[in-house]
């Protein structure tokens, strides 16, 4: 029977049919009221006087029938639409006292449409809440859910975003929503993955927004900053020589703080993409990894999953269990995510295998790494379940997974024993420490043979150089001019006078640092990583601060100094590959493969800490010729001896000397020897290249 209220409370009675042996009873409602939950007493007359006894459910409270939508399922987290128009909404929260769906059809207002109070005996399932809710014909479009726990005061007033959306709305920094729709389909026919082996990797490190929305990059202002603007300056890593990008993280971000305190994980920022629209964004992201895959390039996102912004709504969905609460107030403060605890690990392990599946990435930097090795009470791991499972996962094995101890609290590099499982690669902070020493003069010429030879102290036990990511400026700290500008920084060297200078011989020095930095990357055994904006002269003026860098300015490629550290990197990529041979090795150096020098020909003096040359001699396999590189960290010249080569008709041909004015310093032709010189002179910090070429 149709249903009509018979009081002012809004209650109705309606007697049971008797039918044989049962008893029933029939309510009809219109269906543009659902969904919403019926909620029913039964009352039952006490023999033949008028008394009534009421029957409830065990929980002595009403029995609540849900109308129009079902109670769903607890797996996938997130929202799976059904074939059949259903949505099925899946949340985890072990601490939640009460969830309550809220379903919007406009999101421009504050309130929800509609609220639905998850019942904890019908939409619970362990500790995941879930519900399903036909919205074939329903206005909805975007969802959220409010918690109330007993760590909340019966709060609860804020709608929260779910952990799993793919496409959300930011609404601002207390609103964000999850869509009520699948992720846009996108083309990817034709579409063939890079799959290069690490060894070959030559890497470009930048910011997505930084690279490409200054107005020097002349591109329209729906472009620049944007995916769409890394495809369209294609050509210029093609130029440099680079086969990989590494992009700063891309997760929606506390912009107050910066992309390294991220409030979700699965989507892309909506600050790198079209305006208004999340699909939008996604697709951009996509059409720039299909383009630089068809161009045989590989996209490496860096990636924070150690700790979370303060606008995240994991705190409030779930504090306990998502964060650490235990480990020191240190832990507390800095919304460290509990990355080892089951339910954190499965959301990041899902997170990862969906970057990789719907957007075809390549592999990932992991930042602050030492922190995904932390147990449930802050303590370190040996073996933690995370590092461990991405190791060992069927999909995300086969990608590249590059651990990096940078801590972003901190803003340094942290040197810790990663458990690696033959199986993580990791940024070598040990490479870019000591390099900086020894070209300031400081180290010893033992650790820079270590680092050039793949730094077999960090990975000889089942990995190989390939394994070293290498690099001596990142996008924090100091840039590479910065480098050698300012003493005040750590590890660096002015080179004569602090910060700006007119003094010519300042100047020729730090010019010859700079191309020493970048040549030693590029002649060491591992992956070499270059840093945006170092080619064309960028400087904070020593600031170390995040942010104070400054946007790519594309016009300073054109500079003196723009000019010639591109065509260098350019020539030194194609020098790495001409010599793969003996640049790019998977394995490490046989002692055969190379003979080191000392000055004037006479063995290296590993054990006098004021020695500032070394030289190696790396011996190829016929038929190809032996390379001699030589490096002088100190303030005087060097007379370099070089080896007699075996074959008559061959000579030594001289690649690079870094002390030489441009465009001479380097060349593809080579510079043989004067007849009858044996002997080079090296000028003070600068480093050489000769390749062995017969003249027949």
């Amino acid at each position: 029977m149709p249903v009509q209220e018979s009081s002012t409370d809004g209650t109705t009675e309606t007697p049971f049919v008797k039918d044989c042996d049962r008893l029933s009873a029939e309510l009809e409602f219109e269906e543009s009221l659902a969904p919403f939950y019926v909620s029913i007493l039964l009352k039952s007359k006490l023999g033949s006087n008028s008394k009534t006894s009421t029957i409830r459910s065990h929980r002595k409270t009403n029995f609540i029938v849900p109308v129009g939508f079902r109670s769903g399922r607890p797996s996938p987290l997130g929202i799976s639409l059904l074939s059949d128009g259903f949505i099925n909404f899946a949340f985890f929260s072990r601490n939640a006292n009460s969830v309550v769906l809220c379903l919007y059809a406009d999101t421009t207002v504050e309130k929800p449409a509609l609220e639905i109070d998850l019942d904890p005996y019908v939409n619970r399932s362990g500790d995941i809440w879930h519900a399903s809710i036909d919205c074939s014909s329903l206005p909805f479009v975007s969802y959220g859910y409010r918690c109330r726990s007993s760590s909340t005061d019966g709060k609860g007033h804020r709608v929260l975003l779910d952990p799993y959306a793919k496409v959300i709305e930011d609404f601002g920094p207390r609103k964000c929503l999850g869509r009520l729709c699948n992720e846009s389909a996108f083309d990817w026919s034709g579409e063939s993955r890079p799959n290069l082996p690490m060894e070959k990797l030559i890497v470009y490190r930048l910011n997505v927004a930084r690279f490409t929305n200054d107005k020097s990059s002349k591109l329209p202002r729906d472009i620049a900053g944007s995916f769409s603007g890394i495809s369209d300056k294609l050509h210029y890593f093609k130029n440099l020589g680079v086969n990989a990008v590494l992009l700063e993280p891309i997760f929606p971000f506390d912009e107050q703080k910066g992309p390294y305190f991220p409030w979700h994980f699965f989507s892309p920022g909506s600050l790198y993409g079209p305006s208004g629209d999340p699909n939008k964004v996604a697709n951009s992201l996509k059409e720039m990894v299909k383009k630089l895959h068809a161009n045989r390039m590989e996209v490496l996102l860096e990636v924070v999953f150690t700790h979370t912004s303060e606008i995240s709504a994991l705190r409030e969905i779930d504090n306990s269990s998502y964060h650490h609460v235990e480990g020191g107030e240190e832990l507390k403060s800095r919304n460290s995510l509990n990355c080892n605890y089951p339910i954190v690990q499965q959301m990041i392990l899902e997170c990862l295998r969906y970057w990789v599946t719907e957007f075809h990435i390549d592999g990932f930097c992991f930042i602050n790494s030492s922190s995904l090795t932390r147990g449930f009470h802050g303590e370190f791991l040996s073996r933690p379940p995370l590092v461990e499972a991405i190791a060992f996962d069927p999909l995300l094995s086969k990608v590249k997974i590059v651990a990096d101890s940078w801590d972003p609290h901190e803003m340094e590099m942290k040197e810790i024993v990663f458990p690696h499982w033959k199986r993580w690669a990791e940024m070598n902070a040990k490479f870019c420490s000591e390099m900086r020493n020894f070209f300031r003069g400081k180290g010893s010429i033992s650790s820079l043979a270590t680092r050039l030879c793949g730094s077999g102290d960090l990975f000889l036990g089942g990995r190989s150089p390939a394994f070293s990511f290498n690099f001596v400026t990142r996008n924090v700290g100091p840039t590479l001019v910065d480098l050698v500008s300012y003493s005040s920084i750590e590890s660096s060297w002015n080179c004569g006078e602090e910060g700006p200078t007119n003094k010519i011989l300042v100047l020729e020095t730090r010019l010859k640092q700079i191309r020493n930095f970048i040549f030693v990357l590029f002649v060491s055994l591992g992956v070499p990583v270059l840093n945006m904006g170092d080619e064309c002269g960028q400087s904070t003026r020593g600031s170390l601060e995040y942010s104070d860098r400054i946007s790519f300015d594309w016009s300073a490629l054109k500079s003196g100094f723009g000019t010639q550290v591109t065509e260098f990197i350019s020539f030194l990529s194609s020098l790495r590959i001409r010599r793969n041979d003996l640049l790019q090795k998977r394995s490490f150096l046989k002692e055969d493969n190379i003979e080191w020098h000392g000055a004037e020909g006479g063995p290296p003096m590993w054990d006098d800490p004021s020695c500032k040359f070394l030289a190696m001699t790396l011996k190829a396999d016929p038929p190809l010729s032996d390379l001699f590189v030589a490096f002088n960290g100190g303030d005087c010249s060097e007379k370099v001896a070089l080896p007699p080569l075996a074959a008559v008709d061959a000579n030594w041909v001289c690649l690079v000397d870094t002390s030489l004015p441009f465009p001479g310093f380097f060349t593809e032709e080579g510079v043989p020897l004067e007849d009858g010189l044996e002997t080079y002179e090296m000028k003070s910090h600068s480093c050489v290249l000769f390749e062995a070429r017969s003249f027949i």
